[in-house]
């Protein structure tokens, strides 16, 4: 098994972003966590394995739209094929509350530790823990 690299990370966790901006398919998100084991924390709730997964990422993409994540930092450190990351993001969306008569703009700036694993062929990085540590609102967001 060969261990991950920082720009293998980066790339990985550049990846899932533009998955998450298209709203890619179930199953095309699903190919960047574990099978088993995935744990995922976010304000709004922990969400585990991937039925967790699944009511997540439904919801976030029912209630969000013209989403673009803007990757600022990404620090790992790396231990073989298991890698604790450090995640800094800025995103914003679009949303709109039935019956408002317009949408609403979100900026926050996320600060979020993730660990990954290798993948079955010992390569690829796997998300398996995901943290939300802190999101920020830039000035002139709406609440979440």
């Amino acid at each position: 098994m060969r261990s991950f690299t920082a720009r293998s990370i980066r790339t990985f966790v550049e990846r899932w972003y533009a998955a998450l901006d298209r709203h890619d398919d179930l199953d095309g998100v699903k190919k960047f966590v574990v099978d088993d084991g995935l744990e995922m924390r976010f304000p709004e709730g922990t969400f585990r394995g991937h039925s967790g997964f699944a009511e997540w990422y439904k919801a976030v993409c029912h209630r969000f739209f013209d989403e673009e994540h803007t990757v600022t930092d990404v620090h790992a450190a790396i231990d073989g094929t298991e890698a604790r990351v450090q995640v800094r993001v800025n995103w914003q969306a679009r949303v709109w509350d039935p019956p408002a008569a317009r949408s609403e703009w979100l900026g926050f700036d996320a600060e979020q530790t993730w660990v990954v694993v290798a993948g079955d062929a010992g390569t690829a990085p796997l998300i398996k823990t995901y943290i939300c540590n802190a999101l920020e609102p830039m000035p002139g967001s709406a609440a979440l």
